[in-house]
């Protein structure tokens, strides 16, 4: 039985290669809420509100390859800490004008779009653990409804400021070329299968969480693997609780033989999509 990975597994980063640093620097602050933290020549480090911590990173590459119909990030879902949290940001985008869907998942409360460079990007609130569908086996039923957006205005106080202190990143959702591969793949690493959506989309995390990890192959069946320095997704981090955590998976890696790289505690790991994943503590 192959190991698990901690409950308080949770996802850091989210590293993006991008095409035009200012417009991207100037989207994922103004109108997503991010906190610039610092800036290099090509790079910029952004966070929530009242955090010095790193949760984006955005690096501008020159003469970057420009690919269709690829594996690659399908979106960053940002998680807020409360449903008036999540109006304020509906609230805000709606004044911007930018065009947004939105979702009820029966655990979560969504709303969606995209950066200026076609990354998709999720904005959501978790509902009390007390309403998720959770099965005996640990399965946990997700749905896609419409989400009562009057409801969800209705307790926003109007007062954006960004996005609000205690975010994070709470999943990355992937387009994957096989999702039978990328699940033996993310099992293997110690992540649990929690959804199987329509046999087109999986969604696999640590612990009891509804998903750290989102993988589809709506738009990308087969696809070419992303390469290096094409846009999009560089890699994500995922924050383990303590170096025996880290120890523990190092030790699963070997004894499957799944090749990765571990300097200065931190590891480095390619999916079979061509994806980097990190893991530090």
């Amino acid at each position: 039985m192959v190991g698990r990975l901690p409950e308080e597994t949770i996802v850091k980063q989210v590293k993006l290669k991008v095409k035009n640093l200012q417009a991207m620097t100037d989207f994922y602050t103004k109108m997503i809420g991010l906190v610039l933290l610092n800036k290099t020549e090509n790079t910029t480090f952004l966070g929530a509100q009242a955090s010095s911590e790193t949760m984006m990173i955005l690096e501008e590459l020159i003469d970057p390859i420009v690919k269709n119909n690829t594996t690659g990030l399908y979106h960053t879902a940002f998680l807020l800490p409360s449903r008036k949290d999540l109006g304020n940001s509906l609230v805000w985008l709606l004044q911007n004008n930018i065009e947004i869907g939105a979702a009820d998942h029966g655990y979560s409360e969504a709303i969606y779009l995209t950066d200026p460079e076609g990354n998709g990007i999720e904005i959501y609130r978790d509902k009390p653990k007390t309403e998720w569908d959770i099965r005996a086996n640990g399965e946990i039923i997700g749905v896609t409804e419409e989400l009562d957006g009057d409801a969800v205005v209705a307790v926003s106080d109007g007062q954006w400021l960004g996005l609000a202190p205690g975010s994070r990143i709470g999943h990355v959702h992937l387009q994957v070329a096989d999702l039978a591969v990328t699940e033996k793949f993310y099992e293997q690493l110690g992540f649990s299968l929690k959804s199987n959506f329509g046999g087109r989309a999986k969604f696999f995390a640590a612990g009891d969480y509804h998903h750290h990890i989102g993988t589809n192959t709506w738009n990308s069946r087969n696809d070419a693997l992303i390469s290096e320095n094409q846009l999009g997704l560089a890699w994500y981090t995922f924050q383990l609780p303590s170096k025996e955590a880290l120890d523990a998976l190092l030790d699963r890696l070997n004894e499957q033989a799944i090749a990765y790289v571990y300097e200065n505690e931190q590891l480095t790991i390619q999916d079979p999509n061509g994806m980097q994943i990190k893991f530090e503590y």
